[in-house]
């Protein structure tokens, strides 16, 4: 648990030009709570103490804003900036070094039974507001914009902006061809070097 503790602490420090010392990160940071929260509660809810650890986590929604069921399985240096919002959900799965700013849900349809939430590669960005439903899978390195609702994968390295429910989702960079004409076949609009 302090090795995990330490590479958040060195995670935030690098990504956050706001951050000023390890120090101020671990005492003022709310992802930081609730990741100590939810590592606790995540231990107790595999040794099937689900209702103990559903209060921890319930205690670290009240405390931090963010949401993390404690049946999620989170990698290391997992950075939740600013956090107000966060929603994670029971069977999400997140990588190593992930960025989510506020707002984010990773959250089901509603309509899927056993894995019905995202499985989220390593080095992935989710900006504010996007909502990421549904047993889908976000590829290592992908970004997802801000406010985009993403219902279907999402592969490596793309970046993915627009709104589902009106049939935008947009790759905006991405390096493989085979993605390029996976989106021309379905009518989706490719922008090579937009920079969002």
């Amino acid at each position: 648990m302090f090795k995990n503790l330490s590479y958040d602490l060195n995670n935030i420090m690098e990504k956050d030009p706001a951050a000023r010392s390890k120090i101020e990160v671990f005492l003022l940071y709310p992802c930081v709570h609730a990741l100590i929260l939810y590592r606790a509660a995540h231990y107790l809810y595999s040794k099937k103490f689900f209702f103990i650890a559903r209060l921890i986590s319930q205690l670290a929604r009240f405390f931090t804003g963010i949401e993390i069921h404690p049946g999620a399985k989170i990698g290391k240096g997992l950075f939740i900036d600013h956090g107000m919002g966060v929603v994670i959900g029971e069977t999400t799965e997140i990588g190593d070094n992930v960025t989510i700013y506020h707002g984010v849900t990773l959250g089901g349809t509603g309509k899927d039974k056993g894995k019905r939430h995202p499985t989220v590669g390593s080095d992935v960005v989710i900006g504010c507001g996007a909502k990421v439903l549904g047993p889908i899978t976000i590829g290592d390195g992908a970004k997802i914009g801000a406010n985009a609702v993403v219902l279907k994968d999402v592969p490596t390295g793309v970046t993915a902006v627009g709104k589902a429910a009106k049939n935008l989702i947009r790759v905006v960079k991405s390096d493989s061809d085979s993605v390029k004409e996976n989106y021309k076949e379905s009518n989706k609009d490719i922008y090579n070097d937009m920079v969002i």
